[in-house]
C-alpha cells in the first residue's frame, strides 16, 4: 500500500489553496499564450477612399480643429446622399487625411459618380454657411483592389496606391487651377477600367484626364475628372503611353 502521509492544508482545492493558485496561472498563461498567437489574415478586394484637406499644416490649431469637423460632416452627409453607409467603412484617421476601406460589395457607380457630387455640394454648402471665414477645399482618390488588415490599419498595395494618388503633383495642381471649386477627384487606372469605362451611373471615360508621377521610385497612374471643364496643357504628354514612359525612363536609366 502505498504511504499517505498527512495532506498540506495548503494543498487541499479551494479558493486561495495551492491547487487553486496553480490553476490560476496554468489559466493566465494559456490566455497569454493565446493571445500572442497570429491571427489568420485575408486578403479581400475592397473599395478605397482617400480625401486629404489643402492647406491644413498652414492653419493653427483652432481652425485645424474646425476644418476636421467639417469634413467629417461633409463626408457623412455626402455618404449618407449617396446611399452609402460609413457605419460599414473601415475608416484610418491621419489628422489632415482620412483613408477609407469599404466593403467590396457596394455599387461601383454610386461610389465614383454620387458620392464626389454629393461631397462637392456638401463642401460648397459648408463653407458658405462658415462663419469663421474658412475655407474647406479638398483632394479625394478613389480605388479598388488587394487589401489585408494588420494590426495598426489596413496593409497592401491598394492602401500605398490610394494614398499616393490623393497625393500626386498634377492633382495638387489641378486643386489650384481650379479656384472657384473645393473639390478634386482622381480614380487609379484600376476603377477607370472597371467603373468608368461600364458606362454605369452616367460616367464617361472623356471625362477623365490620364497623370502619371513617379513617388519613391515607383510609377503611380491615374485620371483626374474634368467633366466639360477646359484642360491644362499637358505637363506629361507619356501618361496616355504609360508603357513607353517607363521604358524610356529605363532607357534613360541604364
Amino acid at each position: 500500500m502505498a504511504y499517505r502521509g498527512p495532506v498540506d492544508p495548503d494543498m487541499r482545492a479551494g479558493p486561495g489553496s495551492a491547487v487553486a493558485t496553480i490553476e490560476a496561472h496554468d489559466e493566465r498563461t494559456a490566455r497569454r499564450e493565446g493571445a500572442g498567437t497570429v491571427p489568420r489574415r485575408e486578403l479581400t478586394y475592397r473599395f478605397l477612399a482617400a480625401v486629404d484637406i489643402e492647406g491644413f499644416s498652414r492653419l493653427n490649431a483652432r481652425e485645424q480643429v474646425a476644418a476636421q469637423d467639417r469634413l467629417y460632416q461633409a463626408l457623412e452627409l455626402a455618404a449618407g446622399r449617396s446611399g452609402l453607409d460609413r457605419s460599414l467603412w473601415q475608416r484610418e484617421s491621419r489628422g489632415d487625411s482620412e483613408l477609407a476601406i469599404l466593403p467590396g460589395d457596394i455599387d461601383g457607380p454610386r461610389l465614383v459618380a454620387d458620392y464626389p457630387r454629393h461631397l462637392a455640394a456638401a463642401l460648397r454648402q459648408g463653407n458658405e454657411e462658415s462663419a469663421d471665414g474658412l475655407r474647406l477645399r479638398v483632394r479625394l482618390a478613389l480605388h479598388h483592389g488587394a487589401v489585408v488588415t494588420g494590426g495598426f490599419g489596413a496593409v497592401g498595395r491598394a492602401p500605398i496606391e490610394v494614398s499616393r494618388l490623393v497625393n500626386l503633383k498634377p492633382l495638387r495642381r489641378e486643386l489650384r487651377r481650379r479656384r472657384d471649386e473645393d473639390l478634386v477627384l482622381i480614380v487609379s487606372t484600376a476603377l477607370h477600367r472597371e467603373v468608368v469605362e461600364s458606362g454605369f451611373g452616367g460616367l464617361d471615360p472623356a471625362d477623365f484626364e490620364p497623370v502619371s508621377e513617379v513617388v519613391k521610385g515607383q510609377i503611380f497612374y491615374g485620371h483626374i475628372y474634368y467633366g466639360k471643364r477646359p484642360r491644362p496643357v499637358r505637363s506629361n504628354p507619356s501618361a496616355k503611353r504609360p508603357w513607353s514612359s517607363l521604358l524610356g525612363r529605363l532607357r534613360k536609366a541604364s
